[in-house]
């Protein structure tokens, strides 16, 4: 009974491993990194923050859809690894809206308007196709 039982063991386990094999995304994917200050050049937020890549691209099919990519932004407004798929794997080659996950502490005035924060309100676009590093400026809110 035990030796049925660590063999229906591995056999699950080599079951496991090959599905998680067949993991790979369907989209190409190039390193990304930039820097992401306010227009005058100084950085946004003395403790860092997250920015997001939405890929403007069209699903492959109904259930193969491009991610958002992210990557997270240091103090002095630079960032590296983006992340779509797999860990510092970059972003797909096309147009992107940016967004960032920047909120203020409580009862502080924001460090960027709220359309920034937003995928469906972000002004912000970015073309991965024609670079690699990716410079980002905002405004400073009014």
């Amino acid at each position: 009974m035990t030796r049925m039982i660590s063999r229906d063991a591995w056999w699950a386990l080599a079951l496991t491993a090959l599905i998680g094999c067949g993991s790979a995304s369907p989209f190409d994917y190039q390193p990304a990194s930039g820097k992401v200050t306010y227009d005058d050049g100084t950085p946004i937020s003395p403790s860092g923050f997250t920015i997001y890549f939405s890929p403007q691209v069209a699903a492959i099919n109904a259930e193969t859809h491009p991610r958002v990519a992210k990557a997270m932004v240091d103090a002095s407004g630079n960032f590296t690894e983006t992340t779509s798929h797999k860990f510092g794997d970059g972003l797909i080659p096309a147009k992107h809206k940016v967004f960032l996950d920047l909120k203020p502490a409580k009862g502080a005035k924001p460090l960027v308007a709220a359309a920034y924060t937003d995928v469906e309100t972000t002004p912000l676009e970015v073309d991965s196709t024609a670079t690699d590093f990716l410079e980002i400026k905002i405004p400073r809110p009014q």
